[in-house]
């Protein structure tokens, strides 16, 4: 298809029109030269003009022809194949070759193919490099963030400016019971090693459930599901999320009781609410993070787990209460919070995902004994000075039944101390969790869950539980 302006039509037609005009002027000057020179009658100079009229049509189309040739070898197929060419950039970068033009095509058309071959290289180089360049950010700091939030921010006018907005997003806090402690028997490399292993696994969770680590705080994790992208199911993905963390923690346990570490455990606050999401910091320091009230709530949420539970507040809870089973409703009066905390110990969720909490000690039997201690409360991390005395009902090596005459409150952590030593061995201190009191038989008790407890002292407990019950 002929372009009405492309340049076959325009070097043709200003070629024909330009001869047009010069043969018509020579016409009307013969004509004039001769009527005025001559004594012609007027049907002879009649006659004249047309014999002149027809020679200089078969001169215009001779020349044209000729010239159409011409032009087309050297000058428009050559120009024709450069726009070709470059319109081939556009729609697929590896068809905008190399052009193939005649060797007698004008200088000016061969140093436009060649810097056009040159410039084009460039580009690709360019263009190669840079996205070289993109790939390398994305690989290396998705390893920091998400790739949505790395996406947003390399991809967004605004992805680098400080700010945020508001959105409605499910915060998800995990934490490992007594890594702490563990730290401070263990080498340092092999706790990052095993910490790494734990986060690892995690991580892979938590992004198959389309959700984004905002942060990793020594041995806890803050992941969001809700942002940058918003959807319906955020609390839902959040929830089987989290009960399938928790399962995971089953057989990276089997692996590291095997390489002589104690088994880790990991408690799960989830809440549902309103926080800004952005770039938060200055202009010289900043991170993409959450602020706002449903981030506090989650983490005091997660302060009331004990290890492999899974605990959703009001909010996550009212958004996913036809699909969950759960024990009934806990409270909890935190310090600075005017209304008691609820929440709820999700066990199974029965949506698409179906996920089910499977627990490693359940069906164990608690051996029954009686070990007088003392324990101290835990406020702020902080411990009471003033101990508490109590005596065990029954225990194993997660939990312990025992009977605190001056009461313990439910969700409360506390360091726990044997007023005695074995064959010379003295048990170290354990850390647990109070849980809401239980009635047996008409007598109340403290049940204490074991948040952390030395691996030797783990050990002799388990000795007693085979010797005493079997």
């Amino acid at each position: 298809m002929v372009k009405k302006n492309g340049v076959r039509i325009i070097l043709l037609m200003g070629v024909f029109w330009r001869i047009l005009f010069i043969e018509a002027a020579l016409l009307v000057f013969s004509l004039f030269y001769k009527w005025v020179t001559e004594d012609v009658a007027p049907m002879d100079l009649f006659w004249y003009g047309v014999r002149i009229i027809i020679m200089v049509g078969i001169i215009i189309a001779f020349m044209m022809i000729t010239l159409e040739k011409f032009l087309n070898r050297r000058i428009i197929t050559p120009l024709e194949k450069i726009a070709k060419a470059n319109k081939n950039i556009q729609e697929d970068m590896t068809r905008a070759g190399q052009i193939e033009i005649s060797d007698d095509a004008p200088d000016e058309i061969k140093s436009i193919v060649t810097s056009r071959g040159k410039m084009l290289e460039t580009i690709l180089s360019v263009s190669d490099e840079r996205l070289n360049l993109v790939n390398f950010i994305r690989e290396t700091f998705g390893r920091y963030l998400s790739n949505k939030v790395v996406d947003e921010i390399l991809e967004s006018p605004k992805g680098r400016q400080i700010g945020g907005t508001r959105k409605t997003i499910t915060v998800l806090m995990a934490d490992l019971r007594g890594f702490t402690s563990l730290s401070e028997t263990k080498d340092p490399e092999e706790m990052v090693q095993l910490l790494n292993r734990f986060l690892e696994k995690m991580s892979v969770i938590i992004h198959k459930y389309e959700g984004i680590i905002d942060e990793i705080i020594g041995d806890a994790i803050l992941a969001i599901f809700g942002a940058p992208e918003s959807h319906d199911n955020d609390p839902e993905r959040a929830v089987a999320c989290a009960l399938e963390m928790q399962n995971s923690l089953i057989p990276l346990n089997n692996e590291i009781i095997a390489e002589g570490y104690p088994s880790l455990e990991m408690g799960i606050g989830i809440n549902t609410g309103t926080v800004i999401v952005g770039n938060i910091g200055s202009e010289l320091r900043m991170k993409y993070g959450i602020v706002g009230a449903a981030v506090n709530t989650a983490a005091r949420i997660e302060s009331n787990s004990i290890g492999g539970q899974v605990l959703v507040g009001e909010s996550t809870y009212d958004h996913v209460r036809e699909y969950v089973k759960a024990d009934p409703a806990q409270t909890a009066m935190m310090k600075g919070m005017k209304k008691p905390l609820v929440f709820y110990s999700v066990f199974a969720i029965e949506s698409r995902y179906n996920v089910l909490l499977q627990s490693p000690a359940a069906g164990k039997i608690l051996l029954p004994i009686k070990l007088p201690f003392q324990c101290w409360k835990i406020k702020d991390k902080k411990i009471d000075l003033i101990p508490l005395a109590g005596e065990t009902i029954r225990m194993d090596d997660h939990k312990i039944d025992a009977h605190i005459p001056s009461g313990l409150e439910a969700f409360t952590d506390i360091m726990l101390r044997f007023d005695f030593c074995l064959d010379a061995h003295c048990f170290e201190d354990i850390y647990a969790k109070s849980i809401p009191i239980e009635k047996e038989g008409g007598e109340s008790f403290n049940r204490l869950q074991i948040t952390s407890m030395d691996p030797k002292d783990k050990s002799i407990i388990k000795k007693w539980m085979i010797q005493g019950l079997y």
